[in-house]
């Protein structure tokens, strides 16, 4: 059984021709509302795409933003352990996706960073906690140290981008990066190979776009290739990956199973709009792994 600790949004997001470059202003076409944040992203994909028993801890504001995610959650199946916070907005997101799928986001964390360690609920159950960096570091960290003292296998997708102290990355089992956020914990540029050796996790997942992905894990380097979609938005697809990841290894799938189970839901993700709503189901990814013969990762 997951859980899943972290941020929920709702996402406003324009399509445009291009995402704007500093102080442009680009007239947009379609609008459209969405349920989202990493938190609520990866935890949707754990139940509905993964098939993981998912539970998740968030904090909402007392006002009409908070419906749809919550209705999301739970017609994904989703446990929800709701901290209501009344003088605080339900948190948000501003996306403009290009024609080109690329997007640019900008969050408003409102009630998000009202979660504290004392919100945490009882971990017994539980075989792995599911954290990113859209709450209070200090927050994250609290939520790690008690999974941590407990035996419970501690993944953090550490995004957005930052530095993480020794502390936690003592506390993490599995890390999980795009090459950018990679760079930013390791502390410098350079090849995936040597970032990795300057980061002490047992096992760190870096993903590479339409490079497919890689981990390090026991001193092994593994790569995934792509699943080839044409790609619509990008918006969700890593938070998909993270959730079916994390789903599969719960499960007890060894790990180039479940790269290749991640990176065929977040390819499928990519082919619709939105980040919640562009996560497939269950029987949806695995008729697309039957029609797919993409190794899995070695």
């Amino acid at each position: 059984m997951i859980l899943v600790a972290g941020s929920a949004n709702l996402d406003f997001v324009v399509r445009a021709p291009h995402v704007p470059a500093p102080g442009e202003t680009v007239l947009g076409r379609d609008f459209q509302v969405f349920p989202g944040g990493k938190g609520a992203n990866q935890a949707v994909a754990c139940a509905r795409a993964g098939g993981g028993v998912t539970h998740m801890l968030l904090a909402l504001g007392d006002d009409a933003f908070a419906a749809p995610i919550e209705a999301s959650l739970e017609a994904a199946g989703v446990h929800m352990h709701t901290l209501r916070v009344p003088d605080k907005a339900t948190g948000t997101a501003f996306v403009c996706v290009s024609d080109q799928a690329e997007n640019a986001i900008t969050v408003a964390p409102g009630a998000n960073f009202s979660l504290s360690a004392a919100d945490l609920p009882p971990l017994t159950e539980f075989t792995h906690l599911l954290l990113q960096l859209e709450i209070r570091l200090d927050t994250v960290v609290a939520y790690a140290r008690a999974a941590k003292a407990q035996g419970i296998r501690v993944v953090l997708n550490a995004a957005p981008a930052r530095a993480l102290s020794a502390e936690l990355l003592a506390l993490i089992d599995v890390l999980i990066v795009n090459e950018g956020e990679l760079a930013v914990i390791a502390g410098r540029r350079g090849s995936i190979a040597e970032s990795l050796e300057r980061i002490s996790v047992p096992c760190a997942v870096v993903t590479l776009g339409q490079q497919g992905c890689c981990a390090w894990s026991q001193g092994v380097l593994l790569r995934q290739s792509a699943f080839e979609v044409t790609t619509v938005d990008s918006t969700g697809a890593g938070d998909t990956f993270c959730g079916v990841l994390v789903a599969a290894l719960s499960r007890g799938d060894e790990l180039p199973q479940a790269l290749r189970q991640a990176s065929a839901a977040g390819a499928l993700a990519c082919t619709r709009l939105g980040a919640q709503s562009s996560i497939p189901t269950q029987a949806e990814l695995t008729d697309f792994l039957g029609r797919h013969d993409l190794s899995p990762a070695s």
